[in-house]
């Protein structure tokens, strides 16, 4: 929240020492709502020796002014720590960078290892915490266009003029190089999700190369590595993915600048064991070819067309993504404005290429062929990885434990205590600057757009200030598509755009849409009905952007991918599946509330089911099933299927977003895009759609350390009159009593309760160690809110101003009028909606937590991801299931 992030950086932070960088843009944001997330997200403490903390850890105020609340601390960071490492990738990157550079700071886990976080003392967090998290040892980064001279004056006057300057030397050393390269090997828990148990190996090669300082050198290595690996004509593509060794990628691939040193890893996860000797041959054979042959020029220009869109191209953290970036060229004593300088390093490398045509073989061979500072490391299943993990903490407790004298153990208890009545303390906000309700805008931004019918396709256009860039969204209906080969439109999605189509094969598409375009994607859609709980779309978007001169060449290349998909290459499609199935697998663990929030809700709506479908477990599962088949071609024919269903005029809708100059133009081009496409004259015949609720608790057994939790309820679509009560309830139940009771308390990373999405209300828990006491805390906030006699006036607007912080949220000038676009929510929808959520009031709260709350229980329905669990094996009201069967 604004107002806990701005007392903790005025309260916590203790000098004066800075050095501030101005950068004029746009920024619509007003000074006063965003001074304080500026100064919270672009405040970076410069964390250069040994530490336990994360660079971007915030400290409560409480828990620097108290010895009790390292056990808070601790508490969340030892359960954080270990939901960050049960996925392996983590392991897998943290390793890699404690292996290369094991020297200083980045030899040891920023974050904590979980093993050795309770052995961090109350003094120690305190010393460091008022040493490094200083002001002394900051720097301070401004973007935006309102006054600067304000912007100082209020940094100096509400913060740097309480503090004394301190020495502080953060300075980290350049890591001394290897004189040979090095192997380490690690190992991770075994995941029931991959496809073959066999193939859960991970390798990666890791070479250090310059310092970050050096920014042409970056700019070089940068080019280097994105000629290696992105893209389906990369050679190491081309050589590791498509030799079908492996699932994907290794955890880390590619250019690192995020250190003092930069670095550039390749490998593949999803291998045999066996199979290290061979991709190992393989990466340092790639390398020597490259050094032989070089790159194409075709490809050398498009990384460089890349950099010409990526500088164009307009997003919402344009301003906080530079001052990230800045942030470790300017810890390390860079220039930040030489790296700003992109222009400069684009034409000096064309020059350097000019003078010399085997430039960048040379580079190739400077930073791998003659480096031997070089990393390989391994990482394999164990079987006994959990319980050896298990046993340590055991270990660790017991050892604790048997040096406490009975005192000691007494004065732990009493302090406990005394914690608990902390954690209950009502807080005093009212000290705290915060903007008020009736700051907030009564009127809704309208978006600006125009919609017609051309040849039978609805066209929206909206004109914006693209800097010169063309944004198209084709959206196509996808109700057509029988329920039998529903499930597999993502997969289609994932394909469609990286087969072939018309005389392309799939690395001459895929080398024509790096050149003209930023990509090509597509995406399933799914969305409910803004009037109707019972009605929803569905569909595929395709999206892509370009510069406006090559506007015609991205409408054709999509236009050949829906006239002439060609999905004749099965080895291909065993590429992608592998690469699919694998990026789905992985991601369980780190958005593992996502997968419970899907598939709590999943049985409530039609829509919620649909998209557990598409983008929950039920997908992860179906991948895995694909990726086993030894004969993908039911899949192929299912594919076509869809493809001779989805890709034509009928059910079609454009949208496109362009600058005033460009639009007519723009029209121009999609008109004879839309023109192209034959008219059909079969009508279409909709399928019938059968939804039966089966509400049902749902347990998914995984091999994590922590639980990922979720309770739904079915409520109503954005248009009724209780949606603006439900998001504004889900805010202050998040804010005023789950993050208390689920984090604080519960230990849990994080927890909350949402409504964003119309149709259902969540809540979720995040990386938590609890489970069943977790849906028990879930359910004492119903009655906690239902009351209406344990919040105030000031929580309900402090909850307000949250939704408004979403509501309100920039819109890049690329995305401008998808909202109509994608849900058809209208302005005067919006405005409704949102006078509304200002006119809500305790009594509006208290009621709608009655009726959608505690007397819905039979629209309600529980998930939980996690370790196996003794509480809902074997109960009628929970499904349990796992890897190896299914117990009701």
């Amino acid at each position: 929240m604004l107002n806990r992030s701005l007392s903790t950086f005025m309260n916590a932070f203790t000098a004066s020492d800075w050095t501030m960088y101005p950068f004029s843009s746009q920024n619509q944001q007003d000074f006063k709502n965003l001074l304080g997330i500026y100064l919270d997200a672009a405040f970076f403490p410069r964390l250069n020796e040994t530490d336990f903390l994360q660079e971007g850890w915030r400290l409560e105020q409480s828990e620097l002014s108290d010895p009790k609340s390292p056990i808070i601390f601790k508490g969340v960071v030892f359960n954080e720590m270990k939901g960050v490492f049960s996925n392996p990738q983590n392991l897998f990157a943290e390793a890699v960078q404690n292996h290369l550079l094991p020297s200083h700071t980045y030899g040891v886990v920023s974050g904590g290892d979980p093993v050795h976080i309770p052995d961090l003392t109350w003094q120690q967090l305190k010393d460091f915490h008022s040493r490094y998290y200083h002001p002394s040892n900051s720097q301070f980064y401004t973007y935006g266009n309102f006054s600067l001279e304000e912007h100082l004056e209020q940094i100096n006057e509400q913060v740097l003029r309480h503090f004394e300057k301190i020495d502080v030397d953060t300075k980290v050393p350049s890591e001394p190089r290897w004189s040979q390269p090095v192997q380490k090997q690690i190992t991770c828990r075994p995941d029931p999700m991959v496809p073959d148990s066999s193939k859960q190996t991970s390798l990666a090669i890791t070479w250090l190369l310059n310092d970050v300082t050096d920014s042409y050198e970056g700019f070089v290595a940068g080019v280097v590595a994105s000629l290696l690996v992105d893209g389906e004509t990369a050679p190491f593509y081309q050589s590791l993915l498509e030799a079908n060794i492996g699932s994907d990628y290794a955890p880390v691939v590619g250019y690192d600048s995020h250190k003092k040193e930069s670095s550039f890893s390749i490998g593949l996860q999803g291998i045999r064991s066996d199979s290290i000797p061979e991709v190992r041959d393989i990466i340092h054979n790639t390398i020597d070819k490259v050094v032989q042959s070089g790159f194409d020029a075709w490809r050398i220009d498009a990384v460089l067309h890349k950099i010409e869109l990526g500088l164009k191209h307009q997003t919402t953290r344009f301003g906080l993504d530079l001052c990230i970036n800045l942030a470790t060229l300017r810890n390390h004593d860079g220039c930040p404005l030489e790296a700003l300088q992109i222009n400069q390093n684009v034409e000096r490398f064309k020059k350097e290429l000019a003078q010399n045509p085997k430039y960048l073989q040379e580079k190739v061979e400077q930073y791998f062929q003659q480096n031997q500072h070089v990393l390989e490391l391994t990482m394999v299943p164990d079987e006994n990885y959990e319980a050896t993990l298990k046993k340590k903490e055991e270990e660790l407790l017991k050892s604790k434990v048997s040096t406490l004298t009975d005192d000691e153990k007494i004065e732990i208890h009493k302090k406990g205590l005394e914690l608990a009545e902390l954690q209950n303390m009502k807080e005093d906000l009212s000290c705290l600057p915060c903007i008020k309700v009736s700051d907030i805008d009564r009127r809704v931004l309208p978006e600006l757009v125009e919609s017609r019918i051309y040849n039978q396709v609805p066209l929206q256009t909206s004109e914006q200030t693209t800097n010169g860039v063309t944004y198209i969204r084709v959206l196509c209906d996808t109700s057509i598509v029988p329920q039998h080969l529903q499930p597999y439109i993502p997969l289609f999605c994932n394909i469609v755009t990286r087969m072939g189509a018309d005389d392309y094969d799939f690395k001459e598409l895929s080398q024509e849409i790096e050149s003209k375009t930023g990509g090509i994607a597509a995406q399933p859609h799914i969305c409910q009905n803004h009037s109707n709980i019972q009605q929803f779309e569905e569909g595929i978007i395709f999206s892509s952007y370009c510069l406006n001169r090559n506007t015609s060449d991205m409408l054709d290349l999509l236009l050949k991918i829906f006239h002439r998909l060609d999905l004749s290459d099965t080895n291909r499609l065993v590429t992608l599946i592998g690469m699919t199935a694998a990026d789905m697998a992985n991601s369980l663990a780190d958005s593992g509330h996502r997968f419970a929030m899907s598939l709590a809700s999943g049985n409530l709506t039609h829509a919620s089911h649909i998209n557990e479908q598409w983008n929950g477990v039920s997908q992860v599962t179906l991948m895995k099933d694909i990726a086993k088949m030894s004969d993908h071609s039911e899949i192929l024919t299912k594919l076509r299927n869809i493809a001779e269903l989805v890709l034509h005029k009928d059910g079609m809708r454009c949208a496109v977003n362009a600058s005033p100059d460009w639009m007519e133009s723009a029209v121009l081009h999609v008109e004879d895009f839309i023109d192209r496409f034959p008219n059909l004259n079969a009508s279409r015949i909709l399928q019938e759609r059968i939804f039966e609720p089966d509400i049902k608790n749902i347990h998914i057994e995984l091999p994590f350390a922590v639980n990922y939790a979720s309770q739904s309820f079915r409520t109503v679509p954005y248009c009724h009159e209780d949606f603006p009560k439900l998001r504004v309830l889900s805010s202050l139940i998040s804010s005023k009593f789950l993050h208390r009771e689920i984090r604080e308390k519960g230990g849990a990373y994080g927890g909350g309760c949402t409504a964003a999405n119309p149709g259902v209300i969540s809540y979720f828990s995040y990386r938590d160690p609890n489970s069943m006491k977790t849906f028990s805390t879930f359910d004492e906030s119903i009655r906690w809110v239902s009351t209406g006699s344990n919040y105030t006036q000031q929580d309900i607007d402090e909850a307000k101003l949250s939704v408004f912080q979403q509501l309100d949220s920039p819109v890049a000038p690329g995305n401008k009028g998808m909202t109509l676009f994608q849900t058809g929510v209208t302005d005067q929808m919006r405005q409704t909606h949102r006078e509304a959520l200002l006119g809500v009031t305790k009594s509006d709260i208290s009621d709608a937590a009655e009726r959608y709350l505690v007397k819905r229980q039979d629209n309600m329905c529980c998930a939980l991801l996690g370790p196996e669990n003794s509480e809902t094996r074997g109960t009628e009201s929970w499904n349990v299931k796992n890897d190896e069967k299914e117990y009701s």
